[in-house]
Order: C-alpha cells, then sequence, then structure tokens
C-alpha cells in the first residue's frame, strides 16, 4: 500500500550512476512527506540519524528510529516517508561489489563503528582527501555490512490475495475486534487454513502481526500530533495505560516521549 493521501509528495533527487561504488547522499524529510515508490540499480542502506522514517517495500514495512537503518535489495520498489522531521543519510552500494547480505529488506542496527565511518565518508565529501583514503574508508564500510546486527521489526506484507484483503482492512481500521473464525466466515476459508496461510506467508501469527500493525500506526498517528489517549482508543486498546505498556515494551519509551524525541 503508498503512503496515504494525507502525506505529501516530494520529488525524488535523480541519480543516473554512482559516482563511485560506495556513495552517500544526506538527505532531510519534513514530517508527512515522502518520496513516492521507486527502484535503484544498486544497494541501499537507510540511514536514520534524528526523527523517525516510515520505509515500505511490496512485501514488508520498516520503521525506524536513530540509530537503525534499512538495508535495500537491488531493484527492490520502496517508499521513504518520515514520520517526524527527519534526517538521514542513503548509502548506496554498487550491484557489482561482493557482498554478503541479505536479499530481501533487513532492518538492521547501525554500530558506532559504522556511524563513524559514515560521518567520516559524508566528511570527505566536503574536504581535500586522496583517492586511496577515500577507497579504505568506503571499504571499511562494507566490511561492516555483514556485521550489523538484524532487527525483527519490520511488519510482512502478504502477497495472497485473501491475506490482502484482511491486512488491508486491519490497516484501516486497527481496532476491528473480528477473530480468525470471522475473518474465515467472512473469506470463505476455515480458521485453520487461514492461520496456516498466514503463518506460512509472513512468519508469524495473526495476533503478532496486529500488534506490529499497531505499533506502526500508533508511530504514524504520534507523529501527526494525535493525543495519545486518541491514538490508544484508535487503535483498540482499552485504556491508554494499556497502550503506553505495549509502545514502552516495543520503543523503551513513553509515547509521549517518543513523540518528544526523546527516546534513548
Amino acid at each position: 500500500m503508498p503512503l496515504g493521501p494525507d502525506w505529501r509528495a516530494v520529488d525524488l533527487p535523480e541519480i543516473d550512476t554512482l559516482p563511485s561504488p560506495v556513495f552517500l547522499r544526506s538527505q532531510r524529510l519534513p514530517a508527512r512527506h515522502s518520496f513516492l515508490p521507486h527502484t535503484h540499480r544498486w544497494r541501499q542502506l537507510v540511514y536514520a540519524t534524528a526523527g523517525a522514517l516510515l520505509v515500505q517495500a511490496p512485501d514488508t514495512w520498516c520503521v525506524i528510529t536513530p540509530e537503525q537503518a534499512v538495508w535495500l535489495p537491488t531493484g527492490v520498489l520502496h517508499a521513504t516517508g518520515a514520520l517526524h522531521d527527519a534526517e538521514f543519510r542513503n548509502l548506496y552500494v554498487d550491484a557489482a561489489l561482493a557482498l554478503d547480505m541479505p536479499e530481501h529488506c533487513q532492518v538492521l542496527a547501525a554500530t558506532p563503528l559504522l556511524r563513524a565511518l559514515i560521518v567520516e565518508l559524508d566528511a570527505i565529501g566536503q574536504r581535500q582527501e586522496s583517492a586511496d583514503y577515500t577507497a579504505r574508508v568506503q571499504q571499511l564500510i562494507v566490511d561492516q555490512l555483514p556485521r550489523l546486527p538484524r532487527q525483527d521489526v519490520h511488519l510482512p506484507w502478504p502477497k495472497d490475495p485473501q491475506l490482502r484483503i484482511l491486512c488491508e482492512a486491519l490497516y484501516a481500521q486497527p481496532a476491528d475486534p473480528r477473530d480468525l473464525p470471522a475473518w474465515g466466515a467472512a473469506l470463505g476459508a476455515s480458521a485453520r487454513t487461514l492461520s496456516r496461510r498466514f503463518e506460512r506467508e509472513l512468519g508469524i501469527s495473526l495476533r503478532d502481526w496486529r500488534t506490529r500493525l499497531r505499533l506502526i500506526r500508533a508511530l504514524e498517528w504520534l507523529g501527526a500530533g494525535r493525543a495519545v489517549t486518541d491514538v490508544a482508543l484508535e487503535l483498540g486498546y482499552a485504556s491508554p495505560s494499556a497502550f503506553s505498556h505495549m509502545f514502552r515494551q516495543a520503543m523503551g519509551c513513553s509515547p509521549s516521549d517518543w513523540r518528544r524525541g526523546e527516546c534513548g
């Protein structure tokens, strides 16, 4: 699904070819602005330095906050939007470079060493340095990429038409209380069949998927300035405290602190 109609599209800066095998570009996006879906002929690491980003690909959605990154293989259609005013760096890696990285979208922890190397590569572009030194920094970054810890915080998105109907309905109304038997009746499948198909394609249960969906919608709505109580009720929680408990477990801070940019 594309980012919603209340988001403002931003033109994507064009790059026809990479100036070097490892190329860095720093960018900013205001809250609720997004780059429309697009692809690259190279691999990409999207690294958030401030704010929060939502990265959507056909089969997964990822929310990243500072000190996280998303790995995007060559040719993956994706859209990137800012839940908060966001600053981030795009690291482009030539597809010809040998690199042991996933062939699917993956959320990664941006380690202190990688962050320092990216800062140095960014600084190199603003001062005179030898080509040999620049190449060494680029190679160190490439060496670090496979070593980055992987984080399982994405929201998988189905290809199966019936499962898409279910997931799109829950995205639109995350408080929808229907359980698997009710959804099975609506979609013409048994609860057991629906459960098996859901877990086989998405790798998690419907219950766990709902929890991840509610977190992503919470981040989206809090970033839009909605009150914590309103978000909690819209997501189907019985009370703001129940919502805050889920949020704190997932994000390590309260919803109010996250909205003020005070997480971590």
